[in-house]
């Protein structure tokens, strides 16, 4: 079945409330696991760093990309609550680390999945750190190239990652993604590439992506979600809200169904048709006994439980052995 991980990321504004309400939304809309992020500001990121456009565009306020960051932090108590909350609710936490201390706190938290966003593909640091664990990894590859996420593979598995344990996401790290440059083709290229299990991490708006992804092969589907797309914050916006996120996990599970395994044979619900969709070989008009069977004598008609048409060349210039009526059945006997 497809990983379905929803993720409320920093869609909880620093409020430990709000965090656990999300935790509730994905466990009613069937979600696997629910995502956080887990970092320092000041591990992370420059105090001089600008925002980018689109948190310029959803934050509402002058902040520097440090100050958001900082008011977004959850503290490692509200992480220890959120962690016992998900297991007394019955869904599996999961975060994102952005630097070596929150990498290790994971871990003794008890998290046995590591997840590395798209933007830390390139951080030495943190890949070597999540390595030398070996635990099932799951690499984000947005603003990646195919040579970058070769090197980011390559640094893994020299450290210590086993590639059984390494999962890969198709992304593009834009809020929200403009369809023309979502790609999902390249889902079953990077298939074809590295020979990994690829999902799909979805910034599109709505659904329907992540459902066609699912179609294509997506061995995991990861989606930003908010209890209000109104509320201030850097993701609400590009984010779905509850009912859509119960209507993606259903839509995935239909999409499941309908991928089914790619052998083309006649289905059982199908077969039961064919006898009434199909053709046998019948007199087109009157055949004497001892005519030539040819084109302007034979034809084909519903139902199916006569001769194939087929082999209707095989048939040309035999002779009847008795006379015809007007559509009647030729059988082999015949």
């Amino acid at each position: 079945m497809t990983i379905i991980i929803a993720e409320a990321g920093v869609n909880h504004n620093g409020d430990l409330s709000i965090a656990k309400q999300l935790v509730k939304v994905a466990k009613d809309a069937g979600a696997d696991f629910v995502k956080f992020q887990t970092f320092k500001a000041d591990q992370l990121v420059l105090r001089s760093a600008s925002l980018a456009d689109y948190q310029k565009n959803n934050l509402r306020s002058e902040k520097s990309q440090f100050e958001m960051l900082k008011d977004l932090e959850l503290s490692d108590e509200a992480h220890r609550e959120l962690w016992t909350f998900c297991a007394d609710l019955g869904i599996k936490f999961l975060s994102t680390p952005f630097d070596e201390r929150s990498l290790n706190f994971l871990l003794e938290l008890g998290c046995k999945t590591i997840k590395i966003p798209s933007g830390e593909l390139t951080n030495f640091f943190l890949l070597e750190a999540a390595a030398k664990v070996n635990f099932p990894t799951i690499l984000s590859t947005g603003m990646a190239s195919e040579v970058e996420i070769h090197e980011a593979l390559a640094c893994l598995v020299d450290n210590g990652l086993d590639r059984d344990n390494l999962m890969l996401l198709h992304c593009t790290t834009e809020y929200p993604c403009p369809y023309d440059d979502v790609n999902l083709s390249a889902i079953t290229e990077m298939q074809r590439i590295f020979r990994l299990p690829i999902g799909y991490s979805d910034h599109t708006n709505g659904i329907d992506v992540a459902g066609a992804a699912v179609a294509l092969g997506a061995a995991v589907i990861e989606k930003h979600f908010t209890l209000d797309r109104g509320m201030a914050g850097p993701d609400h916006l590009a984010s779905i809200e509850p009912v859509e996120l119960k209507a993606m996990v259903d839509l995935i599970r239909i999409m499941e169904r309908c991928r089914g395994d790619g052998i083309k044979i006649a289905q059982k619900s199908e077969s039961k048709n064919i006898l009434i969709a199909r053709k046998s070989l019948v007199a087109k008009h009157k055949i004497d006994k001892g005519e030539k069977f040819s084109r302007e004598n034979v034809m084909a008609k519903r139902p199916a439980n006569g001769i194939n048409p087929m082999l209707f060349p095989q048939l040309i210039g035999k002779v009847a052995h008795r006379s015809f009526a007007q559509d009647e059945q030729i059988e082999i006997e015949d």
